[in-house]
């Protein structure tokens, strides 16, 4: 009897180490995305020095894996969808300050947080934001992966006052998600005069200083 125990307690041990095997090191999992804190739609800044004004898709949301090994992201893009009408957002460019084309990111299982823009393609495509409700999905494009991989979706409104609005190519709208009202909520602004704004503001803050340091 002893013996038979004993050949069953290795039989569940050898098990549970063939399990644990499983889940920290063989099983790949796959790749998520948390719900995106802010959601904006308007014009890039960058083609807007270049003189043209292509619409934009930003947000900030964390990607992450549910695997130990990790994933590579190849490529990702986005699309947005209004009535009939679907676009593709297919050129991904990410980081904080410092912003690079997207070529390849590597998401271990802590996630990978940071600014994602998406832009049209260089064949001149045009697209308008118009006033409706907008579902935008995120997909991700793995390494050693056919399909692409659906990340997230997301439900957005745009009201015929803020689709005046955005006919202005200095304003964009954004999206602040509300933790207690469970739905984004929107506020259109022009960055030309938040830009002027915060200007003023810094010069005064700097004449003030100086104005101080003359007295002393």
């Amino acid at each position: 009897m002893i013996w038979i125990a004993s050949i069953c307690i290795s039989v569940a041990a050898l098990v549970v180490s063939a399990v644990t095997a499983w889940l920290t090191l063989l099983r790949r999992g796959t790749v998520r995305m948390t719900r995106p804190a802010v959601v904006y739609l308007g014009p890039d800044g960058a083609s807007r020095k270049e003189g043209s004004s292509k619409p934009k898709i930003f947000l900030r949301s964390l990607v992450y894996s549910t695997g130990k090994r990790g994933h590579i992201i190849e490529s990702m893009f986005a699309t947005l969808r209004r009535g009939e009408t679907r676009q593709t957002f297919n050129i991904w460019v990410y980081g904080e300050d410092k912003l690079a084309r997207g070529s390849g990111i590597y998401v271990g299982e802590t996630g990978v947080v940071c600014n994602h823009h998406f832009v049209l393609p260089e064949d001149g495509t045009r697209f308008e934001f118009l006033a409706g409700d907008y579902r935008l999905d995120v997909y991700a494009a793995l390494v050693g992966h056919s399909a692409s991989l659906h990340l997230c979706s997301v439900s957005l409104n745009i009201s015929e006052q803020a689709a005046q609005q955005l006919k202005d190519p200095e304003c964009g709208i954004y999206f602040d998600w509300g933790p207690e009202s469970q739905r984004y909520q929107p506020h259109v602004r022009k960055k030309a005069a938040t830009d002027e704004h915060l200007m003023r503001r810094l010069l005064g803050a700097v004449g003030e200083a100086r104005i101080e340091g003359q007295e002393r």
